[in-house]
């Protein structure tokens, strides 16, 4: 079409063209730069057009501004970001050695993510990968819906790969730290994978899960490696395999009753750096056969007034039991009150309770304190908190995946997740603050801290590159170590300033002034 002739004659920059669309759009007349010319066998060159570089409107002509090409946004949310990245820098290197950079990349935007956006889906991780600092911190991540699955899925299907960054994590437990192991059920409901299973709670739950198996540095308050099992496996199943995968071969294993010794005796055998200690059941004949129940001591500095007794056995293992008195005094209401109201209080059945209520018994392959004992599975509820934590705080309770090999990959994804809120929690503490908020609420203040996108990385409360930021969200950057606080001046004296004497101009001899001197002698 035709370009009118008012049109051409617009002043516009020199060796361009005027290019009409043909729309009713304001921006209907484009001028473009001549950018080169084709050569014609036969015939005279002919100019070759370039890009758009403005507009003719209301017969002027419009240059594109430099907002037009921006690529991002130029403000981003920082204090969230910058607490999980504060907390994970051997995370990145671990994965580096592993994976490629692009994809160690994209696996911890989704991690900080998770941590950051709790119930996060992959269609929305790109949103919020571009209006977080995260785009900052693992620049050119791919963040697409089709990408992220497709990424999963690799991880997946690579055993290996993990196996390797796991045996990265394993390798920092020291020989007489303890690891605590515990699995924990995800809903779901996928046809389409085989690890999805009914597991014994299905009857109240009424849904598939998959089991997912941790291992627990109780020292480090933090998880040193995971696994994936159907739903239907039971954990004392698992026990030998979640071992053997992950190569655990150093450390006291804390278990639970559903993770009986008797599991591994091949792999306790085959790594004898690796030792156990398991609570037994109240019916067990070992505690009435060794007499368990004459306590011998009182543990010092332990709440609950608890009684203990060790004594070894044959083969050369140990038990250690101990009965917690207030544990016992609610256990026993609480069989009392449910007799009562069920009306099946029986005198036989409650005197040979009563002795086991608060009781637990360990069995242990190792010769310890009995308060180091007591003290190592008492630790262990920090894992129940990670777990809680795990399905509340992050919202893993469901997977979001579908087949089998994404929901491996995604669980891996889940472990890195887990290790920077254990550690986040474990900062947040120590700088006082989980002390006045929950761990969502500061979570929610630090990613209301706003900074501009070309701030310089190591951020000062008075830098000017802060966006409507509340003070006391600087006071919880700051306790943190996110943010360099504004220097303070020095605290003032107490008291009034001292005044100085003044200083006459003719200054007086101490003393009387003696009569010759004394010019008002001689008038008298």
């Amino acid at each position: 079409m035709a370009v009118p002739a008012e049109i051409r004659a617009v002043p516009r920059p020199v060796n361009t063209i005027v290019d009409d669309s043909g729309t009713n759009s304001p921006k209907r007349y484009a001028v473009r730069q001549r950018a080169s010319s084709k050569y014609i066998p036969g015939g005279n060159p002919q100019p070759k057009n370039g890009k758009v570089i403005g507009h003719i409107i209301d017969y002027k002509y419009v240059p594109l501004t430099d907002s037009t090409a921006s690529d991002g946004p130029d403000m981003l949310s920082y204090g969230a970001s910058a607490l999980v990245k504060s907390v994970s820098a051997d995370l990145l290197s671990d994965l580096l050695n592993i994976y490629p950079a692009n994809e160690a990349y994209s696996i911890m935007s989704i991690a900080t993510l998770r941590v950051i956006r709790p119930k996060i889906t992959l269609g929305r991780m790109a949103t919020h990968y571009r209006r977080t600092f995260v785009c900052k911190d693992y620049p050119g991540a791919a963040m697409s819906k089709n990408t992220l699955g497709n990424l999963l899925q690799r991880i997946g299907q690579d055993g290996n790969k993990r196996k390797d960054f796991y045996q990265l994590r394993i390798s920092s437990v020291a020989e007489d730290h303890h690891i605590a192991i515990d699995g924990t059920l995800k809903q779901n409901t996928s046809i389409v994978n085989d690890l999805s299973a009914y597991s014994y709670k299905a009857r109240t739950r009424g849904c598939s899960e998959v089991s997912v198996l941790y291992a627990y540095d109780i020292e480090q308050m933090e998880p040193v490696c995971a696994e994936v099992f159907p739903g239907n496996s039971i954990d004392a199943s698992s026990y030998s395999a979640f071992i053997r995968d992950n190569d655990i071969r150093k450390g006291i294993i804390v278990a639970d009753k559903g993770f009986p010794p008797s599991k591994i005796k091949e792999e306790l055998a085959e790594r004898p750096e690796l030792h156990f200690l398991t609570p037994i059941k109240r019916n067990d004949l070992r505690i009435s056969d060794n007499n368990m129940l004459s306590f011998e001591g009182v543990l010092e500095g332990i709440e609950g007034h608890v009684v203990y007794k060790k004594k070894q056995i044959k083969g050369g293992r140990f038990l250690y039991s101990y009965r917690d008195a207030r544990k016992a005094a609610i256990e026993e209401a609480d069989y009392l009150t449910k007799a009562e109201n069920q009306k099946t209080f029986e005198p036989k059945k409650y005197s040979k309770k009563s002795s086991l209520f608060g009781v637990i018994v360990f069995e242990s392959d190792q010769n310890l304190d009995p308060k180091t004992a007591y003290q190592c599975y008492d630790d262990r509820w920090l894992l129940e908190l990670v777990f809680n934590r795990y399905k509340s705080d992050d919202c893993f309770d469901k997977t979001n995946v579908q087949g089998d090999f994404s929901v491996i990959g995604s669980e891996f994804v889940n472990f890195i997740t887990t290790v920077m809120t254990c550690r986040i929690i474990r900062k947040a503490t120590r700088a006082g603050l989980l002390n006045k908020m929950s761990y969502g609420d500061l979570m929610d203040d630090l990613s209301s801290a706003w900074r501009k996108a070309d701030a310089p990385q190591k951020p000062k409360t008075d830098d000017g590159y802060w966006v409507h930021t509340l003070q006391i969200v600087f006071e919880e950057l700051e306790a943190l170590g996110l943010s360099e606080p504004v220097p303070k001046p020095e605290p003032k004296k107490r008291g009034r300033k001292k005044k100085e004497p003044e200083v006459s101009k003719t200054k007086r001899p101490r003393g009387r002034p003696r009569k010759d001197t004394n010019p008002s002698v001689g008038l008298l």
